[in-house]
């Protein structure tokens, strides 16, 4: 070989090692850090591996009712796994707005060592009945307005806002009732505005349901401890069975859950995998109970009658006389013109019987023929929770011919069918998936409402009934939030290839309260809660029952499950939808 022909075979080797050497300098770190990246947003995107496992499933055509993820044995550091945290990414506006929406007045910091005499305390608290234009008599049509000051338990008045109170005007003589609309100031004093709707007494009623600083805890209680109830789930294959704890959020790194992620819904739930078994033996879902961290200083915010569902009294009158209807006053000065503070109302209670504002007409449905004749031909699906299962148990209680079957099914959760073979009426009620504190029941009927809606086929004779509200309190509002856009999103599929189908949705209602129940089924939750639940469906063709203002202006006491004359309203005002023209 001659010295040209080395010295080009000498300079293509010395080439090639030059390239191997600046290629990796100037492109391979490139390429290496690309790879890196996509590996990382792998496995940090709870939501990509979701879709991935989604598609996968549609692919193979299976919609399997469980699934476990499955993740590299050396995944990132992942402390928890916290869905509520990030809604859908098309609902993440919405559910900002939601937030703000029910964003509570700044409310006063509790430290560990705070003073109680320098919080809110009902019995030095006042309200006082503010004098009607230049103090002419109150007529129907006419707006009443109480001054509301809260104290301390020194009696000087509080300098902030944020307490929750309820104002109700009533008389019990004519068995009648309203909701006040009351207004925080944001300096301790507050004013109730009541619609003045029935001739005759009129008393005020003012209850302190929680102090501002009782918020405060309860605010750092649901964001701190989301946890604090708790489901389990028993696995079994076999001789061999297994029990492990269920929730929304679960504090481990993924590969120690088994995700149970609804794929069609993408509602969250997670479990700790059993150390024997698979996540796929999971056969039961029950309430497991609470785990509460004792709070000692701050349990005194939570005292009955003294600083929780408390009354507030007046040193003056309390009640007023309501004269009739000025026709020629109201011509000139509107109902509602109040200028400062204005009352709107669903709706009242007068000889017991509740009448919306809406321009609904409710008649009395008094017997079992006149129910029945309502429903005939009707196929009526009721989903939620067990304030929805009340209203199948007074249907099937009212009407004998509907005849509820023996599924052998949990007795509190179902599901249920009742049948009136002569009258063709279907009557159905499925409780709402997770979280639901139920006693023990099947894996199997763990069915979210979206879903169960999709297989509704809807028609001018089907009546769909919703409630889902109760079981939701002890977690971030974005739990709530997420579950209802989802409801609401088939609640538009479902009418969209059904117009007529009549959609009813239960709103929340206040309940009696314990000291331990105040951080979990609160009235202040409930309260956040419902305004969510309006806000979601108020573009929606929708029927809302306003069980709020129902519960809260009658005359019984508040209770989670309204007493039976506050539910025979609701069910009047049900079938009073269904059949316009029925009813006494």
């Amino acid at each position: 070989m001659g010295n040209n022909a080395k010295d080009q075979v000498q300079s293509q080797i010395l080439g090639g090692e030059t390239l191997r050497k600046r290629f990796p300098l100037k492109y391979g770190l490139i390429f290496l850090f690309f790879i890196f990246f996509v590996l990382w947003i792998m496995f940090y995107s709870v939501n990509f591996t979701d879709h991935i496992t989604c598609k996968l499933a549609e692919l193979k055509k299976k919609v399997p009712t469980t699934e476990t993820l499955k993740r590299p044995t050396k995944a990132p550091k992942r402390t928890s796994v916290c869905s509520f945290r990030s809604v859908l990414p098309d609902d993440a506006r919405e559910a900002e707005i939601l937030k703000d929406y029910i964003a509570w007045p700044e409310t006063p910091s509790v430290p560990a060592n705070f003073s109680l005499k320098d919080t809110t305390h009902a019995p030095h608290s006042t309200f006082t009945i503010l004098p009607h234009n230049g103090g002419r008599s109150w007529h129907v049509g006419d707006q009443l307005e109480v001054l509301i000051q809260i104290n301390d338990f020194n009696g000087r008045p509080k300098k902030s806002g944020g307490d929750v109170l309820f104002a109700r005007l009533h008389n019990p003589t004519v068995r009648a009732g309203v909701v006040g609309n009351v207004l925080d100031h944001h300096n301790g004093s507050y004013t109730a505005v009541f619609s003045l709707l029935w001739e005759g007494s009129a008393q005020v009623e003012v209850i302190l349901i929680h102090s501002s600083e009782a918020v405060t805890v309860m605010e750092r209680v649901n964001l701190e401890q989301p946890g604090r109830i708790f489901f389990r789930s028993l696995f079994r294959f076999g001789s061999v069975s297994e029990a492990a704890i269920c929730n929304v959020c679960l504090n481990a790194p993924l590969e120690q859950l088994c995700n149970y992620t609804d794929i069609r819904t993408g509602e969250p739930w997670y479990c700790y995998k059993p150390k024997k078994l698979k996540c796929e033996h999971r056969i039961t879902h029950s309430f497991g109970g609470y785990k509460l961290k004792p709070m000692p200083l701050e349990n005194k915010l939570f005292k009955i009658g003294v600083n929780m569902k408390a009354s507030i009294r007046s040193p003056g009158p309390s009640k007023i006389t309501i004269l009739p209807k000025l026709k020629a006053l109201n011509e000139a000065v509107p109902a509602y013109a109040s200028g400062r503070v204005m009352s709107r109302p669903v709706g009242y209670y007068y000889q017991g019987a509740w009448q919306p504002l809406d321009g609904t007409t409710v008649h009395q449905f008094n017997n079992a023929a006149v129910i029945s004749q309502c429903l005939k031909g009707k196929v009526v699906h009721m989903f939620g929770d067990s304030t929805i299962r009340q209203w199948f148990e007074y249907l099937i209680a009212k009407t004998p011919n509907l005849k509820k079957f023996d599924m052998k099914t949990p007795p509190k959760t179902g599901p249920f069918i009742a049948l009136d073979y002569t009258k063709n009426i279907l009557l159905t009620f499925r409780c709402h998936g997770p979280p639901i504190r139920s006693p023990m029941l099947p894996v199997s009927q763990l069915h979210f409402v979206a879903n169960e809606l999709d297989s509704v086929d809807g028609s001018n004779n089907t009546v769909v009934v919703i409630g889902v509200w109760a079981h939701f309190s002890t977690f971030p509002v974005e739990v709530y939030i997420r579950r209802l856009l989802s409801i609401r999103r088939a609640v538009e599929r479902l009418l969209t290839r059904a117009p007529g189908t009549l959609v009813i949705i239960r709103t929340a209602n206040p309940k009696r309260l314990t000291p331990p129940e105040s951080m979990t089924t609160d009235d202040y939750y409930f309260l956040q809660r419902d305004k969510i639940l309006r806000a979601i469906f108020k573009e929606v063709n929708v029927k809302l029952l306003q069980a709020w203002e129902m519960t809260q202006a009658h005359y019984l006491a508040h209770n989670l499950h309204p007493p039976p004359p506050i539910i025979k309203n609701m069910i009047d005002v049900i079938l009073s939808h269904i059949c316009p023209q029925l009813g006494i």
